[in-house]
């Protein structure tokens, strides 16, 4: 008998212990208002202060806090808002922020910052407003060496677990989005707002990421939609409409010493509109070594695009590398299959291959690419033989 109350004292200590856990956790899980925290919604008052202060209050908390960032206007500087955070992160944004409108107001390449973050959620329906229009016209660093970086608008740092959806980021600076060595992050029904002037502006870049899923998303920008650099693989895109912008890109690749591999990239289901490219590949030449493998691109509708499907590992723009050399980058195992629509360019398929490193099992299957204002279109291969099934414009 006294073994069995025993039993029954510590059964009852332990549920009176998760009891109490569990306590906890719904009293500490709760909304973190950057209002109370000093933040107001004039479009003037800087609330880096206050956001970080809810963030931090929200970081320390267990369970699942929310960092709400209620409908107005708010004037925000830069933040690198950082973890690890003992539970999950929202923050939800309602309203919109604005970035200082001289970039000499921010410190880096950046403007706001998320790193180090496992389970972390952006949602809400608000927009990150970089306000870059003033910067494109006076900072045009495309062309000169030794230009200082301008900002970012949206970078996220060594990011796991997380989904981004529901937001807007408007007129940025520089890149929009920076997706740099997370796992497992997801954009959903995120659009990207910039007029096709705006310089650099890529829509999304990834790089060093292992993943990463672009889903039901709107990108109109004045450089590539979506841009996936080096040691990025299970990169999936689908349900993406892009437009003005150069496309969707895997690249460029080999300008830099020990690249990883790019591996596992599927593309689908997406419309490009009125882009200077499509979906493209590049390279550099004369440089470094790199690998690009097992690439999937399928059922895309292509509407008034330049250049609707290019391999290009003669990339050289503004002419900072050696033409006479060829691309050390490897380029393996990529498919193009279910593709229609219209091209502005007589040349719908142009696939330059390295002639140091010929591409090997490149696959064409059912283009349908017509020469807008009518005619026909061709394709051109160098240094690559295509396997071809179904209608594919001829020349290859």
């Amino acid at each position: 008998m006294a073994i069995n109350k025993t039993k029954i004292a510590l059964i009852k200590i332990s549920v009176l212990l998760f009891l109490v856990s569990t306590l906890q956790i719904l009293q500490a899980t709760g909304t973190f208002d950057v209002t109370k925290y000093g933040a107001k919604a004039n479009g003037e008052e800087d609330i880096s202060k206050a956001l970080l202060c809810a963030w931090e209050a929200a970081c320390n908390s267990v369970g699942v806090s929310t960092v709400l960032i209620p409908k107005g206007k708010y004037a925000l500087r830069q933040v690198d808002i950082s973890g690890p955070c003992k539970g999950s992160m929202v923050l939800r944004v309602e309203g919109t922020v604005e970035a200082p409108v001289d970039p000499n107001e921010l410190n880096g390449d950046f403007w706001i910052a998320f790193s180090h973050i496992d389970h972390f959620t952006v949602t809400g329906g608000g927009t990150f407003d970089g306000q870059g229009e003033m910067t494109w016209k006076k900072y045009n660093c495309m062309e000169k060496k030794g230009c200082k970086a301008l900002p970012i608008s949206l970078r996220f740092n060594f990011i796991d677990n997380a989904i981004v959806e529901d937001i807007t980021s408007l007129d940025s600076k520089n890149f929009h989005v920076n997706v740099m060595g997370c796992k497992n992050i997801t954009f959903q029904r995120f659009s990207v707002v910039a007029p096709g002037h705006s310089l650099n502006t890529d829509g999304i870049h990834i790089g060093r990421c292992n993943g990463v899923k672009i889903l039901d998303s709107n990108i109109g920008t004045g450089d590539d939609c979506i841009s996936i650099g080096d040691a990025s693989q299970q990169i999936t895109v689908k349900g993406v409409t892009c437009g003005p912008g150069h496309g969707i890109s895997i690249g460029s690749l080999g300008k830099y010493p020990n690249e990883g591999p790019v591996s596992a990239v599927f593309i689908s289901n997406c419309t490009l509109s009125n882009t200077d490219n499509g979906l493209r590949i590049k390279s550099w030449p004369a440089l470094h070594n790199g690998l690009a493998s097992n690439l999937r691109f399928e059922d895309i509708i292509m509407s008034n695009v330049s250049n609707p499907i290019l391999i290009d590992q003669m990339y050289c723009p503004w002419n900072r590398c050696d033409k006479n050399g060829q691309s050390k980058v490897k380029i393996s195992d990529v498919s193009f299959k279910n593709i229609r629509g219209t091209s502005t360019t007589p040349v719908a398929v142009q696939l330059i291959c390295s002639k140091g490193i010929p591409c090997e099992n490149v696959k064409l299957g059912n283009i349908d690419l017509q020469l807008l204002g009518g005619g026909t279109t061709k394709s051109q291969c160098s240094n690559v033989k295509p396997i071809i099934t179904g209608a594919v414009p001829a020349g290859c």
